[in-house]
């Protein structure tokens, strides 16, 4: 009576780079939607002029679902998208793709305040 219950599902294909390893990420997303679009003419008593602004109305017999579809698929976004839930990331001495090498390793790295006795080492050997 109050106007028009629009319900649905929304897929969306989503394309992207995981936050670790910086692959690139091509998924699809599907989100379901609910929404009333209220009529101009229906009269609403004044306790209800607050949610006459955030209330979704029909256009004459037309319906602009944009706004619905645009804020259900960003709402169902990942904040922090990844290429798989384990991921290991880029190495942080080099920025080897870890996934790729999981036995990926670096030396100990030598203190700067003993760089010099390692130079005498070296002579003598």
């Amino acid at each position: 009576m109050e106007g028009v219950l629009v319900t649905g599902v929304a897929r969306a294909a989503l394309e992207g780079e995981c936050v670790r390893c910086l692959e690139g990420i091509d998924d699809e997303v599907a989100v379901n939607f609910q929404e009333l679009y209220v009529y101009d003419d229906v009269r609403h008593d004044s306790s209800d002029e607050e949610l006459d602004d955030e209330a979704s109305k029909l256009e004459g017999d037309l319906l602009d679902l944009e706004p619905l579809l645009r804020d259900a698929v960003v709402l169902a976004l990942p904040f922090q998208p990844l290429c798989q839930d384990d991921c290991p990331g880029l190495c942080v001495e080099c920025g080897a793709r870890l996934a790729d090498d999981p036995d990926h390793g670096h030396e100990a790295a030598v203190d700067p305040r003993w760089a010099g006795l390692q130079a005498l080492k070296q002579e003598e050997d």
